[in-house]
């Protein structure tokens, strides 16, 4: 009996070490789709074109398709201002029991990136 309730436990938690894994590989991909996305918009500050950067980067583990994609810069972007790439993905929690803790059986995972803009326009290669 004993043996059974440490291999459950034992079990739950590789399984949430698992999970966690990858959670934070779908951390990486989409922070690496906001930095791509900056770096885009210091040459190209057409909003939709760097959303489209963005969720054409990858494709996995992340389908950027299904994310939440934000552009902000200050009004009159210009040469020098500082441009910011946030994308929001719910990464849904497999893990048994944890997906009752967290409530909705997802967890938002958020990047964000910022660059300087180098040329100023919206005309975009």
């Amino acid at each position: 009996m004993e043996t059974a309730i440490f291999l459950l436990l034992i079990l739950w938690l590789l399984a949430g070490a698992v999970d966690f894994g990858m959670g934070f590989f779908s951390f990486v991909a989409i922070r690496d789709a906001a930095q791509e996305g900056a770096l885009y918009g210091t040459i190209c500050q057409n909003s939709g074109k760097i959303i489209t950067r963005v969720q054409t980067s990858s494709t996995r583990p992340v389908n950027l398709a299904t994310t939440t994609i934000t552009v902000s810069a200050p009004s009159g972007t210009s040469q020098g201002q500082p441009l910011t790439v946030t994308v929001i993905y719910n990464y849904p929690v497999s893990t048994p029991l944890i997906s009752t803790f967290v409530g909705s059986g997802t967890i938002p995972i958020r990047a964000s990136a910022t660059s300087t803009i180098i040329k100023s326009t919206t005309t975009c290669p």
